[in-house]
């Protein structure tokens, strides 16, 4: 019996993804747990598994395909000795509704193109001398200009100029990962990308030419991805539906700046602890303190959280992702740098999991490594607060009749209404303050 490949809810907020790519072809052999294809959400690029076995009959949605529903038809699997009649009852068995669909010449026109490779030998329009996939091997598919390759070293060869077709991969089924971009870089393989070839899914994020505006003829322009599209739609809920409020403290950081020099200098450069590092710590003791500072709004009524789950906003490629230090309230500085450092790589890499940029409590958004005195961030919803911090800059204060220099760092809290008032946000600023002004009060 025939069954269907689904477009899976990666995270419960999930209603569309990205097919980047499909690591099958039709006619290939499919076993449970084999990865058939990269579906790339709005926060990272993920791995999807074949849950039944089977033969890929058809390719309902192109590589490269945007906005596909959740639970729409990516592929039908059928048993041996099935053909099309198989393929077209599943089709219209199933709940979900391919984009694309093989039959009207959509996905089996663009997916088997030349270059291509099919089980069985060479056909028409299949592959060519040299690009041979044989039953149980494990060899590099190559599809016209694009190779199977990792989103991570997809990245790093586009930023090297490398010519990713005269890559030998190493990975599963000759992937190309990391370690052969590092290699081929440090072999000084690297040469520009001619004018035309995709390092990547097709039409995914390049800019184009082929809506030039008039009024701007020196202009470019990118398809938004979909993180962009998400970004975008989610910010302007967040700002049209939640009364925002701001409230603005100067912290002395001279205590935490020398509390900092002290533990990197016990650890002998084993480690190094960041003030952004603190200032999570510093967060996590203050929504303990001030306990109702920790909520969120739902219809129903103010959820108030127990634990202090911290969400760090983290720069990548092409947007902004928020992964979260779990109960940062119960963990030791050295903890939480290790983990904000482990989180942020993985963010860039596009290895986050939905759990781990999902559901903090509090959110910290940091622009002062880049010279920023202050700003007024965006509230995460549900969450009801989120910290801005800006950069340390020195000051001159006037204390007793005398000038004396201090290092100070603003903080700017950006407040749901309806959920934390204005007192209740002011006693929360006042203890986040207070502990990082004088560390030592966070291991009493």
């Amino acid at each position: 019996m025939a069954n269907c490949i689904l477009m899976p809810a990666l995270s419960p907020t999930m209603t569309e993804g990205t097919l980047v790519r499909w690591l099958v072809q039709e006619g290939d052999e499919v076993k449970s747990g084999d990865v058939v294809a990269e579906i790339e959400t709005d926060k990272a690029t993920m791995e999807v598994e074949g849950v039944d076995e089977g033969i890929v009959g058809r390719l309902c949605v192109a590589a490269g395909t945007e906005g596909v529903a959740v639970n729409s038809v990516l592929a039908v699997l059928l048993e041996e000795g099935e053909g099309e009649e198989a393929v077209e009852a599943a089709l219209q068995g199933a709940s979900g509704v391919p984009r694309a669909d093989a039959k009207e010449g959509g996905a089996k026109e663009r997916v088997a193109k030349e270059g291509d490779v099919k089980e069985g030998g060479a056909k028409e329009g299949d592959a060519k001398e040299g690009d041979v996939k044989q039953e149980g091997q494990e060899k590099r598919e190559v599809r016209g200009n694009r190779v199977r390759i990792s989103p991570l070293a997809r990245k790093l060869a586009s930023s090297h100029g490398l010519e990713v077709s005269a890559i030998e991969g190493s990975g599963p089924h000759g992937r190309i990962i990391k370690r052969d971009i590092d290699r081929a870089v440090l072999e000084g393989k690297t040469s520009v990308v001619r004018s035309g070839d995709h390092v990547g899914s097709e039409g995914a994020g390049l800019p184009r030419r082929d809506r030039e505006d008039p009024l701007f003829p020196n202009s470019v322009l990118v398809p938004h991805s979909g993180m962009r599209k998400v970004i975008a739609r989610r910010l302007t809920e967040s700002k049209r539906d939640i009364p925002h409020f701001y409230l603005s403290v100067d912290v002395v950081i001279d205590a935490m700046l020398l509390f900092r020099q002290r533990v990197n200098e016990m650890g002998g450069g084993s480690y190094k602890v960041s003030l952004n590092d603190i200032v999570v710590k510093a967060v996590a003791h203050a929504l303990m303190k001030e306990d109702k500072a920790n909520a969120g709004w739902t219809e129903e009524g103010i959820r108030y959280f127990e634990s202090a789950d911290v969400s760090v906003a983290v720069a990548i490629e092409g947007g902004l992702v928020t992964p979260v230090v779990r109960e940062a309230e119960s963990l030791g500085l050295l903890e939480i740098s290790r983990r904000i450092k482990d989180l942020a790589l993985r963010a860039r890499e596009g290895k986050l999991l939905p759990e781990e940029y999902q559901g903090g409590t509090f959110s910290v958004s940091n622009l002062g490594m880049f010279g920023v005195d202050n700003f007024q961030a965006v509230i995460n919803p549900p969450q009801s607060c989120i910290l801005a911090v800006g950069c340390g800059r020195e000051v001159l204060v006037l204390r007793d009749g005398e000038v004396e220099k201090e290092t100070v760092m603003t903080l700017t809290l950006s407040v749901d209404h309806r959920v934390v008032d204005g007192a209740l946000a002011a006693r929360y600023l006042s203890a986040l303050k207070g502990f990082l002004e004088e560390p030592a009060l966070m291991i009493l």
